[in-house]
């Protein structure tokens, strides 16, 4: 039984995220740091095989009124490059994710000056959460 994996990609930081086996709960998993495309690539290639991945979700990041942006092009080249060797890639709404995160993060009283990778991973979290959320109820 697989895993679904989180993916809040950005220039410098892509933060991931996990299911459990039954495809309820998304928890944080890992910030990877970006050099190069291909890099974060044969990182995720490992991650993939070791955690029975069966579904990547990609935070697709439109802007306040759902237009594309540079970034949105960004993920899309990406998430496009993962097709087309061979992935299951879905994209989810990721709008305010990483603020999310930091309400969350400053709730639990954890400073998000010094912890951005935390930020990454929980904003990962919170897409992969969205789509399960919506996959269980279809």
């Amino acid at each position: 039984m697989g895993r679904y994996l989180g993916i809040d990609n950005g220039e410098k930081r892509v933060g991931l995220a996990l299911s459990d086996p039954l495809k309820i709960i998304a928890t944080p998993f890992r910030t990877l740091l970006v050099h190069n495309t291909n890099q974060v690539i044969r990182e995720l290639d490992k991650i993939i095989d070791e955690q029975d991945v069966e579904l990547i979700v990609v935070g697709n990041p439109l802007g306040m009124k759902g237009q594309q942006t540079v970034q949105t092009k960004r993920v899309m080249e990406f998430t496009d490059k993962l097709r087309d060797i061979g992935y299951k890639v879905m994209l989810e709404d990721e709008r305010l994710s990483s603020v999310s995160a930091k309400r969350i993060m400053i709730e639990q009283e954890i400073k998000t000056g010094y912890n951005k990778e935390l930020i990454d991973q929980t904003a990962a979290a919170i897409i992969l959460q969205q789509f399960l959320d919506k996959q269980s109820k279809m």
